[in-house]
């Protein structure tokens, strides 16, 4: 079993509305790169990465003649094949990566028939829970979903989640609107759902400052963590310092240089782990033992996938025996999914890990196809460009205007 070929290709799956978050907004559909490795055999394995274009397209293809005839069962070679130190300095490749080796653990999950987790050393469960992602939406015409601002929208929304899909943890992206939007709404949510745990995740869009007067504005609600309140590793110690409330990362814990200065300066309690942003589901679950030695948190993050990268997610969260919070999720967003079956389903807030050899998923080509040829038709989208705000960038931290339309208040700046 050794590589014959490697393919790409862009797909844009839509979303049941658009999602506003503190850079700006995900335009009502997720652009992802569909990564298929065949082996010499006939048999493909599936990978993805997030983007996707003629540019990302080619990085992956490019790889071919570097890896072809490459057994898939040598994952640490991969590794520093494509992800060595020295050349990821100058040449990003830790999503690459991600794409290839979660399609090389497909791969040999298939040819030796056992799952991704068990090259990881098995799983400790076979559900995995998630937490509703609860975003501010702008309303879509076509779905009649999304256009929720206020806290009883938000908190509707969230019912209309947990009915749905049975989830006990809500977590809400913050950093949109002022702080202190964020504080009424999370009070909403809090009598709500009295017996659930909470969220906020501004995406580090808040000044130190900010970041504290909020904390201290929800500490007494049932939350679980307070998810990058701030910017940088002193900014979430300096924020640490002063909230009583368990603090966690997904964007300055995301290579193992910044895991070890927050292990040995506390700076973070918990860590989400991705298995794309690390470079991969091995690199991701290494992570997560380093953790584990030293008593801190770890979940699993969300960056906007399909059915392929949330199967690598599943053995992540399988095989972490210190999954101490539920894994994050934009799936439930998503209308539809480019794997066999259609999308996963969730039961009382939680997804199955896949039964089948590798990641357990196949790709419907047909699915494929389609929404290939819709990424053709729309095309991509800026990811920090707000449909709603023209003109509008983020800084951080941010700057507050008045929206009398909204009576509250845009972070932000006008250009």
């Amino acid at each position: 079993m050794t590589i014959a070929d490697i393919r790409a290709t862009t797909v844009t799956v839509p979303l049941e509305a658009p999602l506003r978050h503190s850079m700006g907004a995900h335009w009502g559909r997720f652009v992802r790169t569909i990564v298929e490795i065949v082996d010499d055999e006939g048999r493909s394995g599936w990978g993805e990465l997030g983007g996707g274009g003629e540019s990302a397209e080619n990085a992956v293809r490019s790889l071919l003649p570097y890896l072809k005839g490459h057994d898939p069962l040598q994952l640490e070679q991969l590794r520093w094949k494509i992800m060595n130190p020295t050349a990821s300095l100058y040449n990003n490749r830790t999503q690459l990566h991600a794409a290839i080796e979660m399609a090389c653990m497909d791969l040999a999950g298939k040819r030796l028939g056992v799952r991704a987790c068990d090259l990881l050393g098995g799983a400790v469960r076979e559900r995995i829970p998630f937490a509703a992602y609860i975003f501010y939406r702008y309303g879509d015409e076509a779905t009649g979903a999304g256009g929720e601002t206020a806290p009883d929208e938000i908190v509707a929304h969230a019912q209309d989640l947990k009915r749905r899909y049975g989830f006990t943890t809500h977590k809400l992206k913050g950093g949109h609107f002022a702080p202190d939007h964020d504080v009424e709404v999370m009070r909403a949510l809090a009598q709500a759902f009295p017996d659930d745990l909470l969220r906020l995740d501004p995406n580090g869009a808040w000044s130190v400052e900010q970041a504290i007067r909020v904390g201290h504005a929800i500490e007494g609600l049932k939350n679980e963590y307070f998810e990058d309140p701030t910017w940088g590793l002193e900014g979430m110690r300096r924020v640490r310092q002063f909230v009583r409330i368990p603090t966690a990362t997904n964007t300055v814990v995301v290579n193992f240089e910044q895991l070890a200065q927050s292990i040995r300066h506390d700076l973070v309690d918990v860590v989400l782990l991705d298995t794309t942003f690390w470079g991969g589901l091995r690199q991701a679950h290494k992570a997560g033992t380093v953790l584990e030695t030293f008593q801190y948190g770890a979940s699993v993050h969300s960056s906007g996938e399909l059915g392929i990268q949330l199967a690598s997610m599943l053995h992540l969260g399988a095989a972490l025996p210190n999954l101490g919070s539920a894994a994050d999720a934009h799936y439930h967003h998503l209308t539809d999914d480019i794997i066999v079956g259609g999308k996963m389903a969730y039961r009382d807030g939680m997804i199955d890990l896949p039964k089948g050899p590798g990641l357990g998923v196949e790709v419907d080509r047909a699915k494929l196809a389609e929404y290939a040829e819709l990424y053709k038709a729309v095309g991509g989208y800026a990811y920090d460009r707000d449909p709603g705000r023209p003109g509008w960038f983020s800084t951080i931290p941010e700057m507050h205007y008045a929206d009398p339309a909204l009576k509250t208040a845009h972070v932000g700046s006008r250009r």
